[in-house]
Formats: C-alpha cells, sequence, structure tokens
C-alpha cells in the first residue's frame, strides 16, 4: 500500500480539519497509508474539536517511520513558535506550514513515502516566515531542484496544465508568450507519455473572447498562441 505523506498546511487555516476528516474516511484509509506531517498537540485539539474518532500513532521528526502500520501516523514536528489564532495569518504560521513541505519532501525524497498530497497554506503567511514563493508548485520545484514543471489539474480523463500561476491577470496576460507556450505545451506532452499516454492530444485554450474573433477581439492568438502551435505540430510527434 503507498505511503501519502500529507502536510497539514497553515496550522492557523483549515488545513488541520480538512486532512483529519480526510484520513478518516474508510476509503482513503482502503488504499494508502496516511503519514500527516504537522504539529501533533494541534491535531488532537482539532480531533477532538469536531469530535473524530480515529486512532493515530506518532512519530517525531529525525525518526524513521516504522515499517508497517494500521492506523494513520503523525510526523510530528514542533516547529510551532507562539501561539498560533485560527484565521489569522502570521510569519509563525507560514513557517510551520513551510516546515511541513520541506519535511514531506524530505520523507519522499529518501524513499519512506511514495507521494506528497498538501492541505491549503497561507501566501501571505508563508511571506511573513521569510518565504517569497507565491505557491506549492514553485516551493516544490526549488525544494527538489526541477527546472522545467508547471502547475496541473487533472480530474478524470480531464488533465489541464496552466500557462501561469500566482501573477496578477495583468501579468497573466503579458505572459502569453510563444516561447513560453512552446515550452509548457513541450514539457505537457513529454509527461503526458510518461504517464502512459501513447500520443496525447493537446487542445490549447485561446485567450480571447470567442478567440479574438480574427483579430477583433484581442491579437495574442494570432501573434502568439497560433505560432506555438505550429511550432509544436509534428515537433516529437506531438498532437497539438
Amino acid at each position: 500500500m503507498p505511503r501519502i505523506a500529507i502536510t497539514m498546511g497553515d496550522p492557523a487555516g483549515i488545513g488541520p480539519e480538512v486532512v483529519l476528516k480526510a484520513v478518516a474516511e474508510e476509503e482513503v484509509r482502503t488504499v494508502c497509508a496516511p503519514v500527516i506531517i504537522g504539529d501533533a498537540q494541534l491535531l488532537a485539539h482539532t480531533a477532538r474539536t469536531l469530535d473524530l474518532q480515529c486512532g493515530y500513532d506518532i512519530v517525531r521528526k529525525d525518526e524513521r517511520l516504522p515499517e508497517d502500520f494500521s492506523d494513520p501516523l503523525i510526523y510530528h514536528l514542533d516547529n510551532v513558535s507562539g501561539h498560533i489564532e485560527p484565521g489569522i495569518e502570521s510569519g509563525a504560521a507560514g513557517k510551520a506550514a513551510a516546515g511541513y513541505i520541506e519535511s514531506a519532501v524530505e520523507l519522499c525524497a529518501s524513499g519512506e513515502v511514495d507521494a506528497i498530497a498538501t492541505a491549503p497554506i497561507n501566501k501571505r503567511a508563508l511571506f511573513l516566515g521569510g518565504y517569497s514563493f507565491p505557491g506549492h508548485t514553485e516551493f516544490l520545484a526549488q525544494l527538489t531542484g526541477t527546472e522545467e514543471y508547471a502547475m496541473a489539474f487533472v480530474a478524470a480523463n480531464l488533465r489541464i496544465v496552466l500557462l501561469s500561476t500566482h501573477v496578477p491577470l495583468s501579468e497573466a496576460i503579458r505572459l502569453v508568450e510563444r516561447e513560453r507556450l512552446v515550452r509548457v505545451i513541450s514539457l505537457t506532452h513529454r509527461e503526458l507519455k510518461r504517464w502512459g499516454l501513447d500520443r496525447p492530444r493537446i487542445a490549447v485554450s485561446a485567450l480571447n473572447p470567442h478567440g479574438a474573433e480574427g483579430g477583433l477581439f484581442g491579437v495574442e492568438e494570432a501573434s502568439e498562441i497560433m505560432p506555438a502551435v505550429e511550432d509544436c505540430r509534428g515537433r516529437d510527434d506531438m498532437n497539438v
């Protein structure tokens, strides 16, 4: 059964509640062995508040995970400094949340867990805690030394890869560039093949209403998007 490291998220947010409710579900516990990365005391308090009847074992940071375990594990990091008030952004909460992500990556890199799932973080709290990453995607890329990456959403047969992530809308429009599009489309093609799709079909979204209607509502389709699509067609057997 795969071991999944689940970060607790921002300790002042909904992360602890979401994680505990998720791992209490039988459909989760029958398909994976959950390892919650977070603060054991805060999680215990949350469980009591929610009246969740679910057993947990605790492992402290830097201890190896047991070979076999029946109840979910809490991988306890004693990294919450000061008082954390629910719903209030703080550097202490942001720094703690970052520590959960860092420990999850360490466990995954060492082979002690097989994958990572993340609960919500607060971007401003992360910034107040001394971290400049706009979200999980960029943080995970830095921790793993990954240079080519993109955020993706997967639901059943639908796979959506984003050209930009946490930026103002005005900047997101400026990021619709031919070269950037080619990079993301190529990355998507390569990774979908690694997921087992022999020749994935990739649709590229327009930016403007009605695909700009021949330039009436914008120029990005003609100047950036279609040239990028043409660049990719036929390259590495891409079906765009």
